[in-house]
């Protein structure tokens, strides 16, 4: 498409750009900075193709002429002229807006009308987003304003500005140097009604001439009305005595200020024949503007069809919190079962706690579960001997002792037949409450409610081998009580 060209810059994700090529043709009427027909631009729209919510939409617009056509200075200004671009730039889809690139330029040197200006490289604008969908960014127009410095700017008496209208103006050049003329020369009239001018924009006007016995009076308007003062006499010192200067130039003898910021134009006219009216220089003056002045901008359209780039905006992803983890142990005690003796009763150690512990997390912190496992015999005496070791968890231990005997007298023979019950009891008793935290790591011996016995004290399994010993003592005491007494019996016999 003529005037519109599209490109696209490939980058790392979120990052891709379109650039549109777009020219422009801008125009202005009287009094703009349009000074010879149509200025022609050619820019370049950068726009990000994919976001996702939270990141600016940035549009940059980089600026320059096209062709030889140009924008001109309106006027006489001091330098430190500016020249500010707005771009137009529609939004639609998600959003509805618009946005306004900006950007300027400040000029460099002292202006005179038509004096070339300078754009600004490049133009921004950004938009935070706040909603995902696409949205389509359109360039519409551009706008080319430019501010004048406060200052003031000399205009000498041969500038082509200078309009010498009636009458008959003399061009004096190399003036001598102790005149004090600006640039040595000056313009001379000795007809009454001559006229000359100037055309200028600004805020006030100043007329610079000699003072010297042989000049006359002067008249002044502004814009076709007379100004205040109305004339002057430069053979006449500012109080209205006469002078006896000759030759004295490059002073400030009539000056008109207060005006509103604006094109303006300053006439000066011979009032009395035979005596000399002078233009050495006029100074233009311009004070400062808090806003660009509306009548110096020019308007820029697209030469070709409005082109558009859709923007995706994604969602932003959300970090999930940190999880807080509750540590869980459970621990298990197993008691293992004491087999039965099927001949002899034998000494087996019936109990044999086995604390599991099954952490889920990680655990910081050592619980050490401490089992005690008592023995407690229970001789029980019946007809025939069946010792059955068993294994208990109480909270006690409590001895069961259940004797029977059995005397049936018949002359002098007694028979006695003794039958014992062997009950075995082991207690298991953990030094404290079932643990809530899990065994991992050692703290410091004997820290308060920390699960962990003093290592002062005995250890886990140094328990677990005395119950083992008292069971097997505990067995082996009722096997010899029961040899003893299958003697005796042997021996009454």
């Amino acid at each position: 498409m003529s005037g519109a060209l599209v490109t696209l810059a490939a980058g790392p994700a979120g990052a891709n750009t379109a650039e549109l090529v777009v020219d422009y043709r801008c125009t202005g009427g009287p009094g703009t900075i349009v000074q010879n027909g149509p200025v022609k631009l050619r820019t370049r729209v950068t726009v990000p193709t994919t976001l996702s919510v939270g990141e600016p939409l940035n549009i940059g617009w980089a600026l320059d002429y096209k062709d030889a056509s140009r924008f001109g200075s309106p006027g006489y200004f001091a330098p430190g002229g500016k020249v500010a671009v707005t771009g137009d730039v529609e939004l639609s889809g998600v959003w509805t807006g618009v946005l306004k690139p900006v950007g300027s330029a400040e000029q460099s040197g002292q202006l005179e009308p038509g004096t070339i200006l300078e754009l600004p490289a490049n133009i921004s604008d950004s938009a935070h987003t706040e909603k995902a969908g696409t949205v389509k960014v359109t360039p519409r127009k551009l706008f080319v304003d430019f501010t004048p410095p406060a200052g003031e700017v000399m205009v000498n008496d041969d500038d082509q500005r200078v309009k010498y209208e009636t009458g008959y103006w003399e061009d004096l050049n190399d003036q001598p140097a102790n005149n004090n003329d600006h640039h040595h020369d000056i313009h001379r009239t000795v007809e009454q009604g001559a006229t000359a001018s100037l055309s200028f924009t600004g805020t006030g006007i100043e007329y610079v001439a000699q003072r010297d016995f042989r000049a006359g009076k002067a008249r002044f308007y502004i814009d076709g009305k007379p100004a205040t003062p109305a004339y002057i006499d430069a053979s006449k010192m500012s109080d209205g005595t006469p002078s006896n200067d000759a030759n004295r130039g490059g002073l400030t003898l009539w000056k008109f200020h207060g005006l509103n910021y604006g094109k303006h134009v300053v006439q000066v006219v011979n009032d009395e024949h035979g005596k000399w009216t002078q233009l050495d220089a006029f100074r233009v003056i311009t004070k400062e503007l808090a806003e660009p002045p509306t009548e110096h901008r020019a308007t820029c359209t697209l030469v070709s069809a409005p082109v558009s780039v859709n923007v995706t905006i994604s969602g932003g992803g959300t970090q999930s919190p940190t999880p807080t983890v509750t540590p869980t142990i459970t621990p298990t005690c197993v008691t293992m079962p004491t087999p039965t003796p099927t001949s002899s009763p034998s000494a087996t150690p019936p109990c044999n706690p086995t604390p599991t512990v099954t952490p889920t997390v990680t655990p910081t912190v050592t619980p050490t579960i401490t089992p005690t496992c008592v023995i407690m015999p229970t001789p029980t005496p019946t007809s025939s001997p069946t010792p059955s070791p068993t294994c208990r968890p109480t909270t006690s231990p409590t001895p069961t002792v259940t004797p029977s005997s059995s005397n049936t007298g018949q002359g002098n023979t007694n028979t006695s037949t003794p039958k014992p019950t062997l009950t075995v009891t082991a207690t298991v008793t953990p030094t404290r409450a079932t643990p809530t935290t899990p065994q991992v790591t050692v703290v410091p011996s004997g820290g308060a409610q920390t699960g962990e016995a003093s290592d002062d004290g005995p250890s886990g399994m140094g328990l677990i081998g005395g119950g083992t010993a008292m069971v097997i003592g505990s067995v082996l005491g009722g096997v010899a009580l029961k040899r003893r007494q299958a003697a005796h019996v042997r021996g009454r016999g």
